[in-house]
């Protein structure tokens, strides 16, 4: 991660903003990996690019210009589950991010050879539900209420899984926001539980 970074001219002490154009929101995604390796300063621009040109704001198109930085990763510890630890038991709940119908095993997973359902005990929480209309969060007042709905506590532990460990960030980049720092990733999440025929699996509501 570090050789790559260091490669587009991003350095680890930088302030970095992340951004997508995507439904997923993919750039939470971004925003935890680059913590993850021991950057500080990043932030997400909220409603990504597609708000940025909506709003007529400046656009540049071709190759970025080159720049030289180093980016030093430095891993932090505790931040990622396995699904060994999640089998042996961590204590923590899991929220996860996917929509309700996959959540609860109504409608087929759309990875092959993957099964239906959720982890036993994991309690729903659709990232889209995070989200306004136009791409940005909601109030730092709705976000508390959709966990306080679950009985989570955002400020504690807890493990995010989703379909491939992507959507999972935007629950905890809410946590975050919201003064939590200790959301953890299921980074293999339903892809790689799902496609496990020995893993445990519920279906229907939590």
């Amino acid at each position: 991660f570090g050789a790559a970074m260091t490669g587009l001219g991003v350095g680890r002490e930088d302030r970095i903003i992340v951004y997508d154009n995507s439904p997923l929101r993919t750039a939470a995604r971004g925003w935890f990996m680059f913590r993850h390796f021991g950057a500080e300063r990043v932030a997400i621009l909220d409603g990504g690019f597609q708000k940025w040109r909506s709003e007529g704001r400046p656009v540049e198109s071709g190759e970025a210009k080159s720049r030289k930085a180093r980016f030093d990763a430095r891993e932090r510890s505790g931040e990622v589950v396995s699904k060994q630890a999640i089998l042996d038991g961590t204590g923590l709940p899991i929220l996860d991010a996917r929509g309700k119908a996959r959540f609860e095993g109504s409608e087929p997973d759309p990875r092959p050879n993957v099964g239906v359902g959720h982890i036993p005990g994991s309690k729903n929480l659709p990232f889209a539900s995070l989200y306004r209309d136009d791409g940005t969060l909601r109030s730092n007042s709705e976000l508390a209420q959709a966990f306080a709905d679950l009985r989570i506590d955002p400020e504690g532990p807890f493990i995010a899984s989703c379909g491939s460990g992507v959507t999972a960030n935007s629950l905890i980049f809410a946590a975050h926001r919201l003064g939590g720092r200790h959301g953890k990733l299921y980074d293999g999440s339903w892809s790689e539980w799902g496609a496990d025929p020995a893993t445990p699996k519920e279906k229907g509501p939590a």
